[in-house]
């Protein structure tokens, strides 16, 4: 199973399904499937999630597709962005990885056309 870090402020909100998307850049593919988020600070702590859609876009343009224009304008996005990726630019293409909450990837919701087995 794919797997991603999570700094330890935001795995409340993943687990509660507030977060349902994450910028990437320079990680390796993430692909739809399911998708285990890891607690950079405790291991132990983990969600699962199915992703159900990767978009590469410039880093300028990822707060519009997410429809967070107006929370991560550009200064604020670069600013974010940079606390995990200090060498990151607005023209870098990232990866916006969105997906289901752990909730909803539990309870099987998912397309249909996924053949990936539901974590049980």
């Amino acid at each position: 199973m794919q797997t991603l870090g999570v700094v330890p402020r935001l795995f409340p909100d993943i687990v509660a399904g507030r977060k349902t998307s994450t910028i990437r850049w320079r990680e390796g593919p993430i692909v739809p499937g399911l998708l285990r988020y890891v607690c950079d600070d405790d291991p132990a702590l983990m969600a699962i999630v199915r992703v159900t859609r990767v978009t590469a876009i410039p880093l300028r343009a990822a707060a519009a597709w997410l429809g967070r224009q107006d929370d991560w304008p550009d200064a604020v996005m670069l600013e974010g962005m940079r606390e995990h990726y200090p060498a990151i630019t607005l023209d870098d293409i990232v990866d916006v990885v969105e997906h289901l909450t752990p909730e909803e990837t539990d309870t099987g919701r998912h397309d249909p056309a996924d053949t990936t087995e539901p974590l049980r």
